[in-house]
């Protein structure tokens, strides 16, 4: 291992999750954005990638911190997700580091909600079809992001008559490969 980080800092496996820089978390963010791209287009019509969203025209939003860019964008978007294949779902992805310094919590399991708080904030006008998916750097999924995936594993499994328990298994094992990147 390196001792010093692309950025100029002391190198340690910590640091390597969290910096922009030297730790590469937009490969692993990628990584998992175009995965996920994949198993929603094995499912669902219409997906795409970073889908631009409508610019806004006015509109009042309870959050200051809600991205009124013009040109904005979330990571996947897929139709049919939830079974109307005319309703539009969006996903959007953020890798972080359970074990920061700005993580340090009790339990890793309380760094999910604040990040999906978040992520939902920033895109409130997209409305209930949006999906926040912060998986940490280290394998874990927050509510959202495991509700999402049990449920392309189980439309998978009927699809390929392949076990429930298997198809998880297997995107679970993509997912912690994605992440190692």
């Amino acid at each position: 291992m390196p001792s010093s980080c692309a950025c100029g800092a002391a190198f340690s496996v910590e640091h390597a999750l969290s910096c922009p820089k030297g730790g590469f978390p937009s490969i692993r963010h990628n990584e998992i954005r175009d995965y996920t791209a994949y198993l929603l287009s094995e499912i669902c019509h219409n997906v795409s990638t970073e889908p631009h969203l409508q610019p806004i025209t006015g509109e009042v939003h309870t959050y200051a911190s809600a991205n009124f860019q013009d040109g904005a964008r979330l990571d996947v978007a897929a139709d049919g997700f939830w079974g109307n294949r005319f309703e539009r779902a969006f996903f959007d992805v953020k890798v972080f580091n359970p074990y920061g310094p700005s993580k340090r919590r009790p339990q890793p399991s309380a760094c999910y909600p604040p990040h999906e708080a978040s992520k939902k904030r920033a895109y409130e006008r997209v409305g209930s079809s949006k999906l926040s998916m912060p998986p940490s750097a280290t394998g874990g999924l927050g509510r959202e992001a495991t509700v999402v995936y049990k449920r392309i594993a189980a439309q998978l499994s009927a699809k390929w008559g392949h076990s429930y328990s298997s198809t998880m298994a297997w995107i679970r094992c993509h997912l912690s490969f994605s992440l190692l990147h």
